[in-house]
C-alpha cells in the first residue's frame, strides 16, 4: 500500500508536464477538485496541485522541445548521484542530471534502457507528497514495458526493489507487484506489466500512474465532458476494484482506480 512514511525506492513524488498549465489546472480541478498553489517566482512556473491545502501532484508548463506532456513519477534516493551512476551502470540514461532544488531537495530525470522516463528525489525539506491513497491522490503505479523481466532487473539494480506475485483473474498469467526493499508486500505501490497486454498503447514503455476516485465511471464521464480521452472503458478486476485508463486533453495518460472496499 502506498503511503507518506516514504522509504527508498518507493514512489514519493509525481507531477504533470503539460504545455498549457491553466487548461490542465481547470481539467484536473474539475475531475479531482485540485487547487493549483505556485511554488513562486523564483520556481519558474512550477507549482503544487493540493486536496484540502495537501500536496497531491506537482505541474509545470513544458514546450514541445522539452518534451511531450505527461506525468513523472519520482522514486526515493539517499543519494540522487549515486541512483544517476545506478541508472547509468544498468543501461539507463540521464534525461536531467542531478540538480538542487533550492533547500526542497535534490532531483534527476531518467530514461531506463526501454524508454520510459522517471525520476528520483532526494528530499531535503520537503520530503515528498502530502497525501497519498486517499480519494483524488496517487495509489498506484505501473510500468509497461516490453521486456518486463529485463526491466525489473534495471530497477532492481537502481532501487533494490523485491516483488511478489498474484494470478490473474483470467488464467492467463500472474502479475508482478513492486515494493520497496525490506518493506514487505504490505508496502506495494505497483507492478510491472507486459507492454503488449495494453490494448490501448503501442508507443513504447512507460510509467502509467493510478488516482484513487469513489466512483470509477462518474470521474470517467466527468473526464469526457471536460475535454479528456477514454484509453479504456472501466472494468472491474476480483478483489482489486474497478479501474479505467485515461488521458488529459492535453494527451497525459493516467488511469483512475475505484478500489474494493475492505470489511471492518
Amino acid at each position: 500500500m502506498l503511503t507518506t512514511r516514504f522509504v527508498t525506492g518507493s514512489p514519493n513524488w509525481i507531477d504533470l508536464g503539460t504545455p498549457d498549465l491553466d487548461a490542465a489546472t481547470a481539467f484536473y480541478g474539475g475531475l479531482f477538485g485540485w487547487t493549483f498553489q505556485s511554488a513562486g517566482p523564483e520556481a519558474g512556473g512550477y507549482g503544487m496541485y493540493q486536496v484540502d491545502g495537501k500536496t497531491a501532484a506537482g505541474a509545470m508548463t513544458v514546450t514541445p522541445e522539452q518534451g511531450g506532456p505527461g506525468w513523472t513519477l519520482y522514486f526515493q534516493s539517499p543519494d540522487a548521484d549515486a541512483t544517476a551512476k545506478a541508472v547509468q551502470q544498468g543501461g539507463g540514461a540521464a534525461l536531467f542530471e542531478p540538480m538542487d532544488v533550492f533547500d526542497m531537495g535534490r532531483m534527476a530525470v531518467f530514461a531506463d534502457p526501454a524508454g520510459a522516463a522517471f525520476a528520483t528525489w532526494q528530499p531535503g525539506r520537503i520530503k515528498g507528497l502530502d497525501v497519498v491513497n486517499d480519494p483524488n491522490t496517487l495509489c498506484w503505479a505501473e510500468l509497461y514495458t516490453d521486456d518486463p523481466r529485463a526491466g525489473l532487473d534495471f530497477y532492481r539494480g537502481v532501487f533494490g526493489w523485491e516483488t511478489s506475485t498474484m494470478p490473474l483473474p483470467d488464467g492467463t498469467g500472474s502479475y508482478t507487484m513492486l515494493n520497496p526493499a525490506g518493506a514487505g508486500a504490505e508496502a506495494m505501490f505497483g507492478g510491472i506489466v507486459p507492454l503488449a497486454s495494453d490494448p490501448v498503447e503501442t508507443e513504447g514503455s512507460y510509467w502509467l500512474p493510478y488516482f484513487e476516485v469513489a466512483d470509477c465511471d462518474a470521474t470517467v464521464a466527468k473526464a469526457q465532458q471536460l475535454g479528456g480521452k477514454v484509453r479504456m472503458a472501466p472494468v472491474d478486476m476480483e478483489g482489486v476494484g474497478r479501474f479505467a485508463k485515461l488521458a488529459d486533453p492535453a494527451g497525459a495518460r493516467f488511469a483512475l482506480m475505484q478500489g474494493v472496499q475492505q470489511d471492518d
